[in-house]
């Protein structure tokens, strides 16, 4: 039986020779911890992680690098309502619902709308694309 390659290496191989860096930050903390626990580090299951350094997920890649750039790579961005964030904890607080009873939920929600980072603005643009 031969011994099992490193997850970066069949990345790697893959990705025809040219994974992004952050399929690389993927894969090695898959090496360091394991499939299980990098998706729960980044929020997604490892049935996703396995697929995407494979090369074959079907999902939403831009979430998805957005998520390990803010939980394994240290990106961040500007809030306008939270302040310099982590790219993940703004997909996070995305995914929560509004609620009339928060203030700062609503603060969030409404600014959303408008925002550069907005994972609705952005598919609303592309929904208004594809219309034209």
């Amino acid at each position: 039986m031969s011994p099992k390659l490193p997850t970066l290496d069949r990345a790697t191989a893959a990705w025809r020779g040219n994974p992004p860096d952050w399929i690389i930050a993927l894969a090695e903390e898959v090496d360091r911890t394991s499939q299980t626990v990098a998706g729960r580090r980044i929020g997604y299951s490892s049935s996703v992680i396995s697929q995407t350094l494979a090369g074959s997920y079907k999902g939403d890649l831009r979430s998805l690098e957005a998520a390990v750039r803010g939980a394994l790579m240290g990106a961040t961005l500007e809030c306008p309502v939270l302040g310099e964030i982590a790219k993940d904890h703004c997909l996070e607080e995305q995914k929560i619902a509004r609620a009339a009873t928060s203030g700062l939920r609503m603060q969030l929600a409404r600014a959303c709308k408008t925002c550069p980072h907005s994972r609705q603005r952005a598919e609303n643009d592309r929904l208004k694309q594809r219309a034209a």
